[in-house]
């Protein structure tokens, strides 16, 4: 279960950003088998504050959460913070990455995984979650591959360089966000740019769960890893890899 849920969580294109970070360059063979002798593993006491709550050792911690956790660290090149901080509560470290999964790494619907990250990016900047902004942003960069907009989108999504596809999206998710009315002019409004019903609720709920995050961010004061903060802002230099491209 562990590994397939690492498989979801981190995809190839995020692993490659995670070790890039690392090394300023893509690692590959020897070279990444180099720096993983000296890779941070959970088990190591937190070098910064990242919550106001104990954060386990490894030892300490259920098999399946630590073999999860040695796995996502040794793909993406270091461990997000939020594993750290909800393993304080273990049965509620795998209710959360279970709906997590479902709803931002599905594979049916209308919305991309950039689309969810954008949601998650606009969303918890209206609920003034640090964690969330910074890491989701990140991982906007990653799949949209386009290192400015969720920049935009955390000044004021109202001036942003959005599709009206994108920004339909957007004024639907922050209606639920605020816990506005829904009304049918906001399905309306949804199918004009090509979503349906399903889609709807795949924004909401992801506006829905992020609500909850963000509150579980706020009263942790979890903190986000200082890797997040330049991922996927240059694109990758691909000279560096010998002009070939790694095929997962």
């Amino acid at each position: 279960m562990a590994r397939n849920l690492v498989s979801k969580l981190f995809r190839p294109p995020v692993f490659t950003q995670l070790a890039s970070l690392r090394s300023g360059c893509v690692l590959r063979g020897k070279a990444a088998a180099a720096l993983s002798g000296t890779r941070r593993f959970s088990s190591d006491p937190p070098p910064e504050k990242i919550s106001r709550y104990p954060v386990p050792y490894r030892k300490d911690l259920p098999y399946d959460i630590v073999e999860l956790m040695e796995e996502v660290e040794s793909k993406g090149g270091f461990l997000p913070n939020v594993f750290k901080v909800l393993s304080h509560r273990p049965a509620e470290f795998r209710a959360f990455f279970a709906y997590y999964n479902e709803l931002m790494n599905k594979e049916t619907g209308g919305l991309t995984k950039a689309d969810r990250e954008l949601i998650v990016v606009a969303t918890s900047i209206h609920n003034k979650c640090l964690y969330c902004v910074v890491s989701h942003s990140a991982l906007h960069r990653i799949y949209s591959k386009k290192p400015t907009l969720s920049d935009q989108v955390t000044v004021n999504y109202d001036n942003a360089e959005l599709s009206p596809r994108e920004r339909s999206m957007l004024d639907f998710a922050m209606a639920v966000c605020r816990s506005d009315t829904i009304t049918e002019q906001h399905f309306q409004s949804l199918e004009e740019v090509g979503f349906d019903r399903e889609d709807a609720w795949d924004i909401a709920a992801i506006a829905a769960f992020f609500a909850m995050s963000n509150r579980l961010a706020h009263l942790t004061d979890m903190r986000p890893n200082l890797e997040f903060y330049n991922m996927g802002r240059v694109p990758r230099d691909k000279s560096k890899d010998g002009g070939q491209v790694k095929k997962e």
